[in-house]
């Protein structure tokens, strides 16, 4: 693997960690809007936005580094312009409009959180125009991966909040509340994810030859990750939460670090995401 390479999973993971933490953040306060207060995520929205566009604006830039490999290839105009027309520059150029439109919205007040919705979407439609499933040039995988975006950024937008609010003694029953709200739209959801990431991982690779190279193996440890984190809010939704309910205020506790957990593997899963993108080709 070149240094190319490992700056560039780098900076992906600063993207896609700022773009579906924006996103998930922006959609789960548009739709618990009585439980999630619009001020405490503000902040936190704003950071994720700001991690995602610089990241965005430096990954192009290495991708001229990579061409010319060496470091001028980042700030070469004829090699940037060059690089704009192509689908990396459209790419780019929907994700500064996203981020742009979520953090505008944002600057407006809580009533403007359906436009942000917008930006959000804008965000994630970026990453079905280049990658692996844009080589397939199928306009329902694309889809297909837009929906499997929205539906991990609405998982892992709703973490922070629910931890926040399950840490705090006198919002416990809030908690409570969120979670058992984004418990009932995840037995919809999930399914969906599931679905969507079996159809893509299917078109990625094949069959079990495809499942046997090295992009294969890769996507088998980010999937192991994903089964972690299923059996993680498996128990949040069907014991945590329950307790919560029912007034046992251990149950916070509990609940608090099994989020902190699904932070952590969360990370795993975008880390391995952005290896796999950045380091392994598909299998033929």
């Amino acid at each position: 693997m070149d240094v190319w390479a490992v700056y560039s999973t780098v900076t992906k993971f600063g993207l896609y960690l700022g773009a579906l933490g924006c996103a998930g953040l922006v959609f789960n306060a548009a739709l618990f809007r009585a439980q999630i207060e619009f001020r405490s995520v503000v902040r936190l929205i704003l950071v994720y936005a700001t991690l995602g566009l610089v990241a965005a604006v430096v990954n192009f830039g290495l991708r001229g580094a990579a061409l010319m490999g060496e470091w001028s290839g980042a700030f070469d105009t004829e090699i940037l312009s060059i690089l704009w027309e192509t689908p990396v520059g459209a790419a780019l150029t929907l994700r500064i409009v996203g981020f742009a439109i979520v953090i505008l919205s944002l600057l407006m007040g809580k009533h403007a959180i359906w436009p942000a919705c917008v930006g959000a979407l804008v965000i994630l439609w970026s990453f079905t125009q280049i990658g692996h499933v844009s080589d397939k040039g199928a306009m329902w995988l694309q889809v297909t991966l837009l929906m499997h975006l929205v539906l991990a950024a609405f998982w892992l937008g709703v973490l922070t909040p629910l931890r926040r609010l399950s840490c705090d003694p006198s919002t416990l029953q809030v908690a409570a509340i969120l979670g058992h709200s984004f418990g009932r739209a995840a037995l919809c959801a999930i399914p969906f994810l599931l679905i969507a990431g079996g159809v893509l991982t299917f078109q990625l690779v094949g069959g079990l030859s495809g499942i046997l190279t090295p992009y294969g193996l890769i996507l088998v440890g980010k999937l192991g990750g994903v089964a972690m984190l299923l059996g993680l809010g498996a128990a949040n939704k069907l014991r945590f939460v329950p307790r919560l309910q029912s007034g046992d205020t251990a149950a916070g506790r509990h609940l608090t670090q099994s989020i902190s957990l699904e932070c952590m593997v969360f990370v795993i899963v975008l880390a391995f995401t952005a290896f796999l993108t950045s380091t392994v080709s598909v299998p033929e």
